[in-house]
């Protein structure tokens, strides 16, 4: 498979382990991604803007739609994942585990959105996805598991 290209905008002061990010998205993808790191106040802006949803929150996934089709020639970025880094220190802290993990969490979550799974109107399909991931990684708790 060929090396993943994350297209990294860090807004912020969070550290990002680019390697192990791109580790994670090559493990399920070969599609471009845009990730972008920013602060609650942004991510709320946007929250609102796009979802109604008047608060900050952890992660927003807004995938590209391409008139090629999936198996197009055309390699189109999957899309962007927005993550909130004052939450990845906040989840980090309240959960006991290091932010590069928190961020990994996120990411994942963010990338499955993405590739189209959806927790709220699957049948599990996206929690059993994101299990296998995290066990593959070794990382802490999901998101759905936590939030379940």
């Amino acid at each position: 498979m060929n090396s993943i290209i994350i297209d990294l905008d860090n807004q912020t002061s969070l550290n990002v382990d680019m390697g192990a990010l791109e580790e994670i998205a090559q493990s399920l993808t070969d599609r471009e991604t845009e990730l972008i790191i920013t602060d609650n106040k942004n991510i709320q802006e946007l929250n609102k803007e796009y979802r109604d949803k008047d608060a900050p929150t952890d992660v927003l996934s807004f995938p590209m739609e391409t008139p090629f089709g999936e198996e197009s020639v055309f390699k189109m970025p999957l899309g962007s994942i927005i993550i909130s880094a004052d939450y990845v220190k906040e989840k980090a802290d309240a959960f006991s585990h290091g932010e590069q993990d928190e961020l990994k969490l996120l990411f994942i979550h963010g990338l499955l959105h993405l590739m189209g799974y959806d927790h709220e109107e699957d049948h599990g399909e996206m929690r059993q996805k994101e299990k296998e991931i995290i066990e593959k990684f070794g990382l802490p708790s999901s998101l759905i598991v936590r939030n379940d």
